[in-house]
């Protein structure tokens, strides 16, 4: 039965597989920095090379703070040009693809070689095999350790001084940096430096399917979530309560890890990997410009690995258990009724930390359903824009109002 429905579901949620191509250079912008050097990375290794792109203010002016950049699931950091260049009026601003995606996945950079050397346009449609490392959120925490490094000694070298360090994460980004922030921040000397986050649309809960798709596909991602949140994890619930939880759990999560994991083996993965519907596009930004450019956009990775969805599911169970503890302060927009990070994620990581930190915020966009905020229509980009950098400038005044 849970195969027969695994299989129902995948063909619902499935867009169309076609051959994926670029005929353009990957959009690079700032000046390029490659971080080399590998720590020991375990069984899943980071990106072997990794590239980070950097943007200073013009004129030689010294920036009042610098910023990184990280990007969401399957996109890559070459689209935030625009973004870049907003900021840069004030801060350094750095970038860079993390695991897999972008420059640091071996498809994509050797296609971006081959057009740079004047060759035809390239089959990327494997890009997403580069996602077989990932079962967990491990490989890209470390790409963005080394990027944080970086984006540190770039900053401190700018006029020789200790300037404050911010990111701006989307989505999935958002995940990856304050899950790694929990397990860094106030043991290392680099993470350390981090003096606030921006969360936009972040990846804290697991997507709803919208309209009828969502009949079927909802109830099973709902029953995963459900069952991996209480795996081998009590609850304060009643006794009666406990029992049917551990119940369904100890029988779903075995089914449901063992069906995933054997859906992402070769042979299998290349007919049992969703290619991502077409509802998604219409669910990221209002802008039907943006909305056309996202379809033809070759760079962005059109199919996830059943592991690697699954691992991102386990890591959001993961996080939430811990999420209590975050302390950096932070600001955080999302949309009300956006399906890909819902809003009850966003909402249940402000309820447990707002009264962390003094200068925490956060902006519910109450009509929205659009998950892309920085790729919105004017004018509400150029505001959630404004209101980031407005943020960011508080931050910076109550920094040297405590050094005082």
């Amino acid at each position: 039965m849970y195969r027969i429905y695994l299989l129902l579901m995948l063909g619902v949620l499935s867009g169309c597989v076609q051959p994926q191509y670029v005929d353009k250079p990957y959009p690079r912008w700032g000046k390029e920095y490659p971080i080399t050097g590998l720590s020991g990375t375990g069984n899943a290794v980071a990106s072997d090379s990794l590239l980070l792109r950097v943007m200073a203010p013009s004129e030689g002016r010294p920036p009042v703070g610098c910023l990184l950049l990280v990007h969401g699931m399957n996109e890559y950091i070459g689209r935030y040009e625009d973004v870049a260049h907003f900021f840069s009026r004030q801060y350094m601003v750095a970038g860079f693809d993390y695991f897999a995606h972008g420059l640091s996945n071996p498809v994509l950079q050797q296609a971006d070689k081959r057009l740079a050397d004047g060759a035809d346009k390239q089959d990327v449609s494997e890009a997403y095999l580069a996602q077989v490392a990932l079962d967990d959120l491990e490989p890209l925490r470390r790409d963005l350790d080394r990027a944080i490094k970086k984006t540190v000694q770039i900053c401190d070298a700018q006029d020789k001084s200790k300037k404050p360090v911010f990111i701006v994460a989307h989505s999935l980004g958002a995940l990856v940096t304050v899950s790694y922030a929990l397990q860094r921040y106030g043991a290392d000397e680099a993470a350390d430096r981090i003096a606030g986050v921006v969360l936009l649309g972040p990846g804290f809960a697991v997507s709803e399917v919208p309209g009828w798709r969502g009949w079927l596909a909802n109830p099973l991602i709902k029953l995963s979530f459900h069952a991996e949140t209480h795996f081998l994890h009590p609850h304060d619930e009643p006794l009666p309560v406990l029992l049917f939880n551990q119940l369904v759990s100890l029988l779903t999560v075995p089914i449901l890890d063992g069906a995933f994991e054997v859906l992402s083996w070769p042979g299998i993965r290349r007919l049992a990997t969703p290619a991502a519907p077409d509802w998604v596009v219409d669910y990221l930004t209002d802008s039907a410009s943006e909305k056309a450019r996202l379809r033809s956009d070759g760079w962005i990775i059109r199919r996830s690995l059943l592991r690697y969805v699954k691992g991102i599911e386990n890591e959001i169970v993961q996080f939430r258990r811990h999420m209590d503890r975050f302390s950096l302060p932070y600001y955080l927009i999302f949309s009300v009724h956006d399906p890909i990070t819902p809003a009850w994620g966003s909402k249940d990581f402000i309820d447990a930390t707002l009264h962390n930190h003094p200068d925490n915020a956060y902006q519910a966009l109450q009509q929205w359903r659009y998950h892309q905020h920085l790729f919105l229509t004017e004018p509400l980009r150029s505001r959630l824009l404004h209101d980031i950098d407005q943020w960011l400038a508080r931050r910076i005044q109550a920094l040297q109002q405590e050094e005082e």
